[in-house]
């Protein structure tokens, strides 16, 4: 299935992942950053019969897989790229259970109360949108008791230590027309991001750094995972 809603802004995601051609199934879940240690699809726990939403898909890799592998009854692939929506729905339109939309993620949870079981990102919206933004809106879909997953950059790639308060940073991209330009990432240390799960409802369960000194190629990088629980009853 597939469900659009308008985006405003240039598509800065517009050439990532181009160069892949067809489909690409994983074979297991990753949260860190090279997509090859620490736990999978466990840290969700049992999906079995669960709604579950990925903020921010991507090419729809991971959201394939839990629909694929994990015994869900839907998962909602959502992204506001209209050229990561495309290839999520081009690599895997064929997945049953799994339902691709294209739009802002706070924008489209706030219209779906009392929907989800689960909600995660990997690297995903709530790396590039502000959370005084988005965790409020993922507690209207997620059901007393819900739970939020997220893995994201515990520093930044260039080694920086992450933001002690709330606050993005301009990083390269580049632009539809292959111009350079920027776009905001929020690189915030685990504290801050402990802080703002409270404030805005939701309580800790665990979190975990996972440290990969990097491939032949790459820099070390570190990932923050956290694991959260709706608590309460949001004003719907």
């Amino acid at each position: 299935m597939t469900s659009t809603s308008p985006t405003t802004g240039p598509d800065r995601w517009h050439h990532y992942g181009a160069s892949s051609h067809g489909r690409r199934s994983i074979s297991r879940l990753h949260w860190d950053w090279y997509q090859r240690m620490g736990p999978g699809g466990e840290l969700m726990g049992d999906l079995a019969g669960h709604t579950v939403a990925e903020l921010g898909a991507g090419a729809g890799h991971q959201a394939a897989y839990v629909a694929a592998e994990l015994g869900t009854a839907r998962v909602t692939a959502i992204d506001s790229s209209a050229a990561q929506h495309t290839r999520s729905r081009d690599f895997y339109g064929d997945v049953c259970g799994l339902e691709f939309v294209h739009s802002d993620a706070a924008g489209y949870l706030q219209t779906h109360p009392g929907s989800l079981d689960v909600a995660c990102s990997i690297f995903g919206a709530l790396d590039f949108s502000d959370p005084q933004r988005l965790f409020p809106a993922a507690a209207v879909p997620l059901r007393p008791g819900g739970t939020l997953v997220f893995s994201t950059l515990a520093h930044y790639r260039t080694g920086a230590p992450p933001e002690t308060e709330c606050r993005p940073a301009d990083i390269p991209t580049r632009m539809p027309d292959g111009r350079p330009g920027t776009m905001q990432r929020w690189v915030l240390g685990a504290s801050v991001w402990k802080e703002l799960l409270d404030e805005h409802g939701f309580d800790l369960v665990d979190s975990d750094t996972v440290h990969d000194p990097g491939p032949d190629d790459g820099v070390p990088v570190a990932t923050n995972l956290f694991r959260a629980r709706r608590r309460g009853r949001h004003p719907l």
